[in-house]
């Protein structure tokens, strides 16, 4: 055999074995199982600020809600809701909420280091003087947490 044919021979197995190499490398990354944002019900309603200092409107009032698990979850649907009055309600955009994270949702306020949200509503949300409850449902419109004062 000729060194000529010896050398391609050699680059055929070397073609060869890196295309082999590839295809298994493609086939292991596939199978690794990549991280998601949690749907599990480690997200607690933590605090209602219900006695805004903002007068009359109140729009310094919030809700607070905590990630108190391990993994991430997306809050993309979920719900906030004061179902004492029926009303208001934010729907979250798409939002991943961090484990030990908290975000706050206000009554007619935008705070960006906690999270951005707010009912946008010009009265006052949270009644100062008879109870209230607030209700977080998942985007399955299953309750996951509330809490009354």
């Amino acid at each position: 055999m000729k060194e000529a044919e010896v050398r391609d021979r050699h680059r055929k197995y070397l073609i060869l074995g890196l295309a082999l190499l590839l295809a298994i490398s493609v086939v292991a990354y596939r199978l690794i199982p990549t991280p998601t944002p949690s749907t599990a019900t480690n997200v607690e309603i933590t605090k209602i600020f219900y006695d805004g200092l903002e007068p009359r409107t109140e729009s310094d009032e919030y809700v607070e809600i905590k990630n108190l698990g391990s993994e991430p979850v997306d809050l993309e649907g979920w719900v906030i809701k004061d179902i004492s009055e029926g009303y208001p309600s934010l729907t979250f955009p798409a939002y991943i909420l961090q484990p030990g994270e908290s975000i706050r949702v206000y009554t007619n306020e935008i705070h960006p280091e906690y999270g951005g949200f707010s009912f946008d509503s010009g009265k006052a949300v949270w009644n100062n003087s008879s109870p209230d409850t607030a209700v977080l449902y998942n985007a399955q419109g299953q309750e996951v947490s509330r809490k009354s004062y």
